[in-house]
C-alpha cells in the first residue's frame, strides 16, 4: 500500500508540474489531487523536496536497472537520458526551481553506481585498489554528469544516442587499460 501511495503522490506531483513550476507547486495542491490527507502526504515524506528526491532516487534505480556491465553500459547511459527525456518537465522544474545540485547529486549517484558495476566486472582477477576504482569511477562520472546537465540547460536537443556515442568512442578500452594501470602501481 505504501508504494502505492507514494506513486499516486509522485503521479500528482508530475500532472502539476505541467501547469505550474514545483515552486508554486503546495502539498495541498498534490494531496488535493491525489485525494489524500496532508497527513498521508506526511507519513510519506517530510516535504515536497523529499518527494522529489524519492522520485529521481526510485526512478534512477529502474532506469538502469541490469545495465551495470561493459557491455551494457551504453544501454545504461542512453537509458538515464531517455528517463529524463520522458520527463523533461519533471526535470527541468527541478533543475530550475530547486537546484542544480539537487539534479546533479542524483545523476552523481546514478552514474557512479552503474560505472561501479562496470569498473568491478572489469577488474576481476586483477588486484586494484578500491580507492583507485573509486577515483576511476569519480572522473567518468564527472565528465557523464557534466555533459547531461550540459544538455538538461541546452533544452534537449541533442540526440542523446550521438552523444553516448561519442562517449562510447573516448571510453572503448581506455577502462580495462587504466586498470591494469592501476593493477601495476606499487603505491
Amino acid at each position: 500500500m505504501s508504494a502505492i501511495t507514494k506513486r499516486a503522490l509522485e503521479a500528482s506531483l508530475k500532472k502539476l508540474l505541467l501547469t505550474k513550476p514545483l515552486d508554486k507547486i503546495t502539498i495541498s495542491d498534490i494531496t488535493d489531487d491525489c485525494g489524500v490527507n496532508r497527513m498521508t502526504f506526511y507519513y510519506h515524506f517530510k516535504d515536497i523536496y523529499d518527494l522529489v528526491d524519492w522520485v529521481m532516487q526510485n526512478d534512477a534505480a529502474i532506469a538502469i536497472n541490469g545495465m551495470k556491465t561493459y557491455e551494457t553500459w551504453q544501454k545504461g547511459f542512453l537509458s538515464i537520458f531517455n528517463h529524463i527525456s520522458e520527463n523533461k518537465t519533471f526535470f527541468l522544474n527541478v533543475y530550475k526551481c530547486v537546484s542544480r545540485e539537487q539534479v546533479e547529486g542524483y545523476l552523481y549517484k546514478l552514474t557512479y553506481d552503474l560505472l561501479m558495476g562496470v569498473i568491478e566486472e572489469q577488474s576481476v582477477g586483477m588486484h586494484v585498489r578500491q580507492e583507485d576504482k573509486a577515483f576511476m569511477a569519480d572522473f567518468y562520472k564527472y565528465g557523464f554528469v557534466g555533459l547531461v546537465l550540459s544538455w538538461i540547460k541546452e533544452g534537449m536537443k541533442k540526440d542523446p544516442s550521438e552523444i553516448v556515442k561519442k562517449l562510447n568512442t573516448l571510453i572503448l578500452g581506455d577502462l580495462k587499460l587504466a586498470l591494469k594501470r592501476f593493477e601495476s602501481e606499487d603505491i
